[in-house]
């Protein structure tokens, strides 16, 4: 099956939402980009990726938000960007990151806003993938060899910080249906089900986009 379509997966951490994305990624012949965000934004911005690693979906409440996007408006230039904390600075550089990474062609985007900042382009879905607590504590015990209390404990942790950055950079809340085009738990449908799940929805909007095209 051939897209047109750029995928951003939000995720909740022990989803299994990068596997997924690389599932579908293998069966639509297309890219994935998660970390690789990072070293594309470190590359074309100047800025050491080191420090794109540590501030990686991590916000502040140092900075108003409405600061960061009004200078983003104007092309950030100037005394303004110079004096931006570095979290802005990286943040902005990611979201000049992600849009040329849409413009090059369909691709699929997991995490750091990539829904908002594509939120303008037409052949986008945006997914949330989710899944029960349980089946999250058992996958990270698993995969980092911990206990299950504390492999909550670092659930609960990601889960907060990529809230509190989603939530501060986009006018969108983080998790919220009404956030996303489309919601699923992969803990009820597995990782090849809910990978199955998306690559049917994306054709099927394809095909609806194609035929009022005729119309």
């Amino acid at each position: 099956m051939k897209t047109n379509t750029i995928i951003t997966i939000g995720r909740q951490f022990g989803s299994a939402g990068r596997e997924i994305g690389n599932k579908i990624a293998k069966d639509l012949e297309i890219k994935l980009y998660d970390k690789e965000m990072l070293a594309r934004a470190a590359k074309e911005s100047g800025i050491c990726e080191d420090i794109f690693e540590t501030h990686d979906e991590k916000p502040t409440n140092s900075f108003l938000y409405s600061l960061v996007m009004d200078t983003y408006s104007i092309g950030y230039t100037g005394s303004t960007y110079t004096d931006m904390p570095i979290n802005h600075k990286v943040f902005l550089a990611q979201f000049d990151a992600i849009k040329k990474i849409a413009d090059e062609g369909p691709c699929i985007l997991v995490g750091r806003c990539a829904d908002y900042a594509l939120e303008s382009y037409d052949n986008v879905v945006s997914v949330f993938i989710h899944a029960d607590l349980n089946a999250r504590i058992r996958r990270i015990a698993r995969i980092y060899d911990l206990p299950d209390n504390k492999a909550k404990d670092m659930i609960l942790k990601a889960d907060k910080q990529r809230a509190s950055y989603y939530d501060y950079y986009t006018n969108k809340k983080w998790s919220d249906a009404g956030s996303y085009e489309l919601c699923l738990n992969s803990s009820m449908l597995g990782i090849d089900g809910t990978a199955k799940m998306i690559e049917e929805y994306v054709a099927l909007k394809e095909s609806i986009s194609i035929k009022n095209t005729k119309i």
